[in-house]
C-alpha cells in the first residue's frame, strides 16, 4: 500500500486509511483526510519538507513523516459512500427528554440582550463579519489563528442589544490546540443564546465539520454563508434555504467584506432567539447504529440528575464519553453517577471496537462527513470548472513557494520592507524634525528662562519630538506587516520555514509569531496560542523578543542614519537578520537544555490568496497611529519628564541647575558606568538603556534629552549600542505578556536575564573585535 508521501506533485489518489493515535490523527480526519476523499499533490516546500496537499477544495500542509501515516489507492472509479453516508433529510428529528437550543438553554424573551457568540473556522472571514455586524475594525490577518481571544461589543438592532462575541478560530471542539479548548470551554460554560456560525463559501464541506459539532451541542445556530461571491464566480449553485431546512438552522448568504447580508443576520438571529425562524429545528447527525445505542445508554446515566440536564447537553457529553475527550468531561465529575458513566462508557468503547476495529471517534468523525455530503448533494451543485480564486492561488504559490526561488524572494521582501522603511521614511521623518526644531526655535524666543522654559524644551520637546519624527517609518514598517498577513503570504512563510524550523526543533507555525514581532511584540507573544505544543509556545516566546519590534526601530534608524548613512537600509536589514540569527541559536539551545520535547506535526491550512481590502489597511494604520500618539502622551512623556527633572535636580547653592554629571541622573549614570564601560558606552548611554525598559522609544527621547548622538558616539559605539539594543531585555508590557500566557513569573524573569546577558555578550564582542580590526 502507498502512503502520502510518496505522490508526486501533480498526482492524485483516494485515501484508504488514516493510521497514527490520538489528537494528531484525529485533526486530520477533522481536516477532511478521510476514507474514500480524493487528495493531490501540489508542491514540495524549498527544502522538499512540508508538503502542501489539496483536499476538500483547500490547501493543507503536512510534513513528509506525518503524509506517510495516510495509506492511498490509486483512483480507478467512483466509491460510493459507506453504510454511514445517509441522507441529511433523514437525521432531522424532534429533540428528545425536554433538552431545548441554546447551548442547551432555552432562550426566553425576558430581556432585550441577546448574547451572540461567533465562531469559525480559521480564515473563514469571521473577524471581517464581526467589524460588518458591529460597525467597528478589528486587524483582519490571513493565517490560521489571527483571533487569540475573544473580543466582545454590544450594539443595539431594532429593540434588542446584541452582545456579539468574536471567539478564536478554530477546526473543531477537539482538545488539539489552546483556541479549540478557549471556543469549547466558552461555549459550555457561558450558554450564549445564539451562536454565530461563519462558513467559508469556497470550502463548505470542511467547514460545515464544525456545524455538526455545534448540532451535537444543540445551540441555537445562524449559519452565515460567507464569502459568497467567491462561490457564485466559480458557477457553483447552492440553494440556501434548503440547506438551512435540512441542518435545522437558517442559513444567510453574506460578503463580509462588502458588509452584504449583515443586515439579515441580525434579523434572523432575533428570530431564532423568538422561536420565530421556521428553518429553526433540533436535528441528530446519524451514527452507526451501535453507537447511537452507547449514546442511548450514557443519556439515560446522565438524566438522573435532572439539573445537570437542563445545564448541559447530554447527548454531547456521551458523545465525549466515547470520544474519550477527559477535557470535556470535567462537569461530569460533580455527578454522583460519574464512576458509573466512566465503566459503562469505557464498556461501551470496547464493544464498539470489537465490531467495526476502529474507534468510536474516527466512525463518528466519518459519520459527519456522511452527514455533510448527504445535504451538500440535496442542496450543492458544484461548478464545471475549477474556481478561479483557486486557480490564481496555484499560479501564485508556484513562484512564491518555489523549492527555489522561495527563499530568496522572501528575503528580497524583507530586505524591499526595511529598505523602504528608511528611505521613503526619511522625506516624512524630515518635514517633522523641521516642524518640531521650528517649535522649538519659537518657543525658546517667547519663553523666559527657567524651570517651566527648560522643562518644555529640553524635557517634553526634545524627548516626545525626538520619539514622533520616527512614526513615518514605523506606519511603512507596519503596511508590510499587514499586506503579508491580509493577503495570505504569511501561512506561506510559515510553509516554506517549517524545515528550517523543524532542524532547530520548532514548528513553522513559529515563525509567524516571530514576524509579527517585527510590529510589536505584545501581539507576537500571545500570537504563539496557535502553536498545539507548550513546549513549542514557550521557546517561541522566549525567542520572540529577539524579533526587533517597530520601538526600536528608531534608534536602529537614528544611529544608522548617522553613523551610515550611505547604507542605513542595509544596516537595519542586517539587524533583523541577526536577531533572526539569535533567535535560532537560542532555540536551539533552549530545545537542547530547558525544553527538550518530541517533534511537533505540521498541519496547516494554506488560506488562498486574498485581495486586501484598503479601507482596513487605512484603518489598520491610524490605529497604529493613534497608538503611537497616546505612547507618547503616556509613558514616553512621564519619562521624558523624570529623565530631565533627574538631569535638572538638585539645584545649586545661586537656584541654578546642577552640572548633569552632579545630577541625580549622573550619580545613578555613573554608578552603572563601569559595567558598561567595557562596551564601549558611557554613564548617558546607560541611562537611556535603563530608561528603555518602560519602552524602547524611550531610549531615543532619553539620548535627546541628554546628549547629541554624533558627538557622544562613534561608528563603533554606535555598532555596540545598537548590537546590545537588539538584543536586551524588552519592555515591560511583553514582560507581562509572556507572564500571562506562560502562566508563570519564572519564564519572564529568565527571559530578562537571558536577553540581557546576551545583549551584553553580543556588545563586547562587537566593540572589542570592531576595535581591533579597525
Amino acid at each position: 500500500m502507498m502512503t502520502l508521501d510518496e505522490l508526486k506533485e501533480g498526482q492524485q489518489a483516494r485515501i484508504a486509511k488514516v493510521k497514527g493515535r490520538g489528537a494528531f490523527r484525529q485533526r486530520l480526519i477533522e481536516m477532511g483526510f478521510v476514507r474514500g476523499q480524493i487528495v493531490e499533490t501540489l508542491r514540495f516546500a524549498p527544502m522538499q519538507d512540508p508538503v502542501e496537499f489539496r483536499i476538500l477544495h483547500s490547501e493543507v500542509s503536512l510534513r513528509r513523516s506525518e503524509a506517510a501515516l495516510i495509506e492511498i489507492e490509486p483512483i480507478l472509479q467512483n466509491v460510493a459512500p459507506g453504510k454511514a453516508a445517509t441522507s441529511a433529510a433523514n437525521a432531522l428529528s424532534s429533540s428528545e427528554n425536554g433538552e431545548g437550543y441554546g447551548c442547551h438553554k432555552t432562550a426566553t424573551n425576558t430581556g432585550t440582550t441577546i448574547e451572540v457568540c461567533m465562531v469559525g473556522n480559521p480564515n473563514a472571514g469571521k473577524t471581517s463579519l464581526y467589524n460588518a455586524l458591529s460597525g467597528e475594525f478589528e486587524h483582519v490577518a490571513n493565517y490560521s489563528g489571527v483571533t487569540v481571544d475573544a473580543k466582545s461589543i454590544g450594539f443595539d438592532y431594532k429593540d434588542y442589544r446584541l452582545q456579539l462575541t468574536d471567539l478564536p478560530g478554530t477546526y473543531s471542539f477537539s482538545p488539539y490546540s489552546p483556541e479549540e479548548r478557549y471556543v469549547r470551554e466558552h461555549l459550555l460554560h457561558h450558554t450564549p443564546d445564539v451562536v454565530l456560525n461563519v462558513i467559508d463559501a469556497s470550502n463548505i464541506e470542511r467547514n460545515l465539520y464544525l456545524t455538526t459539532q455545534l448540532i451535537d451541542m444543540d445551540c441555537k445556530v445562524v449559519l452565515a454563508m460567507n464569502m459568497f461571491d467567491e462561490l457564485k464566480k466559480t458557477g457553483a449553485h447552492l440553494d440556501t434555504e434548503l440547506l438551512g431546512q435540512l441542518l435545522g438552522m437558517p442559513v444567510v448568504p453574506t460578503v463580509a467584506s462588502r458588509h452584504e447580508g449583515a443586515a439579515s443576520l441580525a434579523e434572523k438571529i432575533v428570530a431564532v432567539y423568538n422561536d420565530a425562524e421556521p428553518h429553526l429545528r433540533h436535528t441528530h447527525i446519524p451514527y452507526p447504529e451501535d453507537i447511537e445505542t452507547a449514546i442511548r445508554k450514557l443519556q439515560e446515566t446522565i438524566w438522573k440528575d435532572p439539573a445537570f440536564s437542563d445545564m448541559y447537553s447530554s447527548r454531547f457529553l456521551a458523545i465525549k464519553l466515547l470520544e474519550e475527550d477527559t477535557e470535556t468531561l470535567q462537569p461530569l465529575r460533580d455527578l454522583q453517577t460519574f464512576k458509573d458513566l466512566e465503566a459503562l462508557a469505557q464498556a461501551e468503547i470496547k464493544h464498539i471496537k470489537s465490531i467495526f476495529d476502529e474507534d468510536p471517534a474516527h466512525l463518528m468523525s466519518d459519520a459527519r462527513y456522511a452527514f455533510i455530503r448527504g445535504a451538500l448533494r440535496e442542496a450543492y451543485t458544484p461548478a464545471a470548472t475549477p474556481s478561479l480564486q483557486k486557480t490564481f492561488t496555484d499560479r501564485l504559490d508556484s513562484v512564491l513557494t518555489h523549492r527555489i526561488w522561495g527563499f530568496p524572494i522572501f528575503l528580497c521582501f524583507l530586505w524591499v520592507m526595511f529598505q523602504t522603511t528608511f528611505t521613503l521614511g526619511q522625506y516624512p521623518m524630515d518635514w517633522i524634525y523641521d516642524g518640531v526644531a521650528a517649535l522649538c526655535n519659537g518657543l525658546d524666543q517667547w519663553m523666559a528662562d527657567g524651570v517651566l522654559k527648560d522643562m518644555l524644551l529640553n524635557g517634553i520637546l526634545r524627548g516626545i519630538g525626538g520619539v514622533i519624527v520616527f512614526l513615518p517609518n514605523i506606519l511603512i514598517l507596519f503596511t508590510f506587516i499587514s499586506f503579508m498577513e491580509a493577503t495570505g503570504y504569511m501561512a506561506r512563510v510559515a510553509f516554506i520555514m517549517d524545515k528550517l524550523m523543524h532542524t532547530i526543533g520548532l514548528h513553522g507555525k513559529s515563525f509567524i509569531p516571530l514576524i509579527i514581532g517585527f510590529g510589536c511584540n505584545v501581539p507576537a507573544v500571545m500570537a504563539t496560542r496557535t502553536i498545539e505544543n507548550r513546549k513549542d509556545r514557550l521557546i517561541t516566546m522566549l525567542i520572540v523578543p529577539f524579533m526587533s519590534c517597530s520601538a526600536r526601530l528608531p534608534i536602529y534608524v537614528m544611529l544608522s542614519g548617522v553613523f551610515f548613512p550611505k547604507h542605513a537600509g542595509n544596516v537595519i536589514f542586517l539587524i533583523y537578520l541577526a536577531g533572526i540569527a539569535m533567535s535560532i541559536l537560542s532555540a536551539l539551545l533552549f530545545r537542547k537544555t530547558l525544553l527538550p520535547s518530541a517533534e511537533s506535526p505540521f498541519v496547516m491550512e494554506m488560506p488562498p490568496y486574498r485581495r486586501p481590502a484598503l479601507k482596513s489597511l487605512c484603518y489598520g494604520l491610524w490605529m497604529k497611529t493613534k497608538q503611537y500618539l497616546k505612547k507618547m502622551g503616556g509613558v514616553i512623556f512621564v519619562a521624558s519628564l523624570v529623565i530631565w527633572a533627574l538631569g535638572y535636580f538638585p539645584l545649586s547653592a545661586d537656584g541654578s541647575p546642577a552640572d548633569i554629571s552632579q545630577s541625580y541622573l549622573g550619580q545613578i549614570g555613573h554608578f552603572i558606568e563601569p559595567a558598561l564601560q567595557p562596551l564601549g558606552f558611557d554613564w548617558k548611554m546607560g541611562i537611556s538603556l535603563l530608561a528603555g525598559i518602560s519602552a524602547k522609544e524611550v531610549v531615543v527621547s532619553t539620548l535627546s534629552v541628554l546628549v547629541e548622538p554624533s558627538q557622544a558616539f562613534t561608528p563603533l559605539t554606535a555598532a555596540s549600542f545598537l548590537a546590545f539594543v537588539l538584543l536586551y531585555l524588552p519592555c515591560i508590557a511583553v514582560f507581562s505578556a509572556v507572564r500571562k500566557e506562560s502562566g508563570s513569573l519564572r519564564w519572564p524573569l529568565f527571559m530578562a536575564f537571558y536577553t540581557t546577558l546576551a545583549a551584553y555578550i553580543a556588545a563586547l564582542l562587537v566593540f572589542n573585535i570592531g576595535g581591533w580590526l579597525l
